[in-house]
């Protein structure tokens, strides 16, 4: 039972903590679109999406007006294009993201997702087009975003199409090259990629799902911080609580959101994604949350171990709040998008191979990372290896969203804007990975595969 003094904290939460509804998506199943005929399938794409979302936008406006809350995208995912363009006679899905692309501006949404392909144990022709079309496709669109699953706790790493999405990253940094490779942070390679993530870049609608839902990702980096400064100085589990209660608060205001658009939108509710999304704003960050643990700054020797304490409490504060938690669910580390993490890595404290060991314990990965225009396919696609490697043996997602930003160099910055914000571009290791990626072939999965 809500009572005043809830009431007045979560309102104290959105005014002055940036507490937020980072984003409302909707899955789309896009099954029923195939076609032979590139083009009449593109045309299906868009009148199902359309048809399926029109009223998205308007009713996430009307909740922020009703109950206070900012719902800050408004988004869309759909069924893995790879799948649905399986049947169309062409060697280019282009035109399947133009569709999309164009669905999207129609629907007035930020972003739509789903220009994907799951090949964690080998490729068939349709996921080899949508790879080969990704980065033309980048180009041409300016709300799709795509994804690869690379690899999988159960299947192993693929490491044909690891050293594939590195060549592929590589070219789509060339061709949106006036725009310091901004087709790279609207791509992203996975391991155990999940089916409900509402959050960009690496939302796709799976074919586990139903025909149309809608899931919701909360945020609340400036919350955790504000409530871990009335805790200085006091032990770990007090700290521990304290994130459990404001991650509880931060979920239940999803949940409600959630049930409220479902309800008027007519589609089932999913899940809310409790990840800890941060944004370039001051106050807004994932990295200060640490700090605020103790650390001078972000990267230093503990900052693993506190990220640890920090994902889990905000698991067990959320599963009590909802019934429906999915998605990614954790702490997000993106560097451009975080004003601390971004802070830390100027000052060289942060560097890629701390943000890997800070991978092992929270959400998602590598992420909005920007490394010179010169690095190498075969570097990247490693860094992807070892990424896919750390989910793969500890049966969690993790993922890699890389910039090799043209013409760029250590100490560089490239600029990206809104949610996206500005990236330091971060050394890599000097030393070639070459041959360990020509090898391809497969990885093998852990034994622990093979429990059923």
């Amino acid at each position: 039972m809500l009572n005043v003094k809830d009431i007045l904290a979560t309102q104290d939460m959105i005014d002055k903590r940036h507490l937020d509804i980072r984003t409302i998506t909707m899955g789309i199943s896009l099954l029923d679109c195939t076609d032979p005929d590139v083009n009449q399938c593109a045309a299906k794409i868009y009148e199902k999406i359309v048809r399926r979302a029109e009223n998205l936008v308007k009713v996430g406006t009307e909740i922020e007006w009703e109950f206070g809350i900012p719902i800050v995208n408004k988004r869309i995912s759909v069924t893995p294009i790879a799948l649905v363009g399986g049947a169309c006679q062409t060697d280019s899905y282009v035109p399947l993201a133009i569709a999309m692309d164009k669905a999207a501006e129609t629907c007035g949404v930020n972003f739509i997702g789903g220009f994907s392909a799951l090949v964690q144990k080998g490729s068939t022709k349709g996921d080899e087009i949508l790879m080969n079309s990704i980065p033309e496709a980048l180009r041409q669109t300016k709300c799709v975003c795509a994804s690869v699953n690379v690899g999988s706790t159960k299947a192993g790493i693929n490491m044909d199409a690891v050293a594939k999405m590195g060549r592929i990253i590589k070219q789509t940094a060339d061709v949106t090259a006036d725009n310091d490779g901004l087709g790279c942070a609207k791509l992203v390679v996975f391991a155990n990629a999940v089916e409900d993530n509402p959050f960009m870049a690496g939302a796709f609608h799976g074919v586990g799902e139903p025909e149309c839902v809608l899931n919701v990702g909360v945020s609340g980096p400036g919350v955790v911080y504000h409530a871990l400064q009335s805790v200085k100085g006091q032990p770990f589990d007090v700290v521990a609580e304290t994130v459990k209660k404001t991650a509880f608060r931060i979920t239940r205001m999803g949940q409600m959101v959630g049930v409220e658009a479902s309800n008027r939108l007519g589609v089932p509710f999913g899940i809310v994604d409790l990840s800890l999304a941060p944004t370039p704003a001051v106050g807004d960050s994932v990295a200060r949350i640490l700090e605020e643990m103790g650390l001078e700054v972000c990267g230093t020797h503990g900052t693993t171990a506190a990220l640890a304490l920090l994902n889990d409490a905000v698991k067990k504060g959320g599963v009590m709040a909802s019934n429906h938690v999915g998605g990614l669910s954790g702490a997000f580390i993106p560097v451009s998008e975080d004003e601390g993490m971004i802070a830390a890595a100027e000052c060289g404290t942060l560097t890629l191979s701390k943000l890997e060991a800070m991978t092992c314990v929270c959400s998602v990965g590598l992420d909005m990372i920007a490394v010179p225009g010169d690095t190498s396919a075969a570097t990247i696609s490693a860094i992807i290896a070892d990424e896919a490697a750390i989910g793969m043996v500890n049966s969690k997602t993790t993922a890699v969203r890389i910039i090799p930003a043209p013409g760029k160099n250590v100490g560089d910055r490239v600029e990206m804007g809104g949610l996206l914000g500005s990236a330091p571009v971060m050394p890599v290791i000097d030393k070639a990975s070459d041959d360990f990626i020509a090898r391809g072939g497969r990885i093998p999965a852990p034994l622990q595969s093979l429990k059923n």
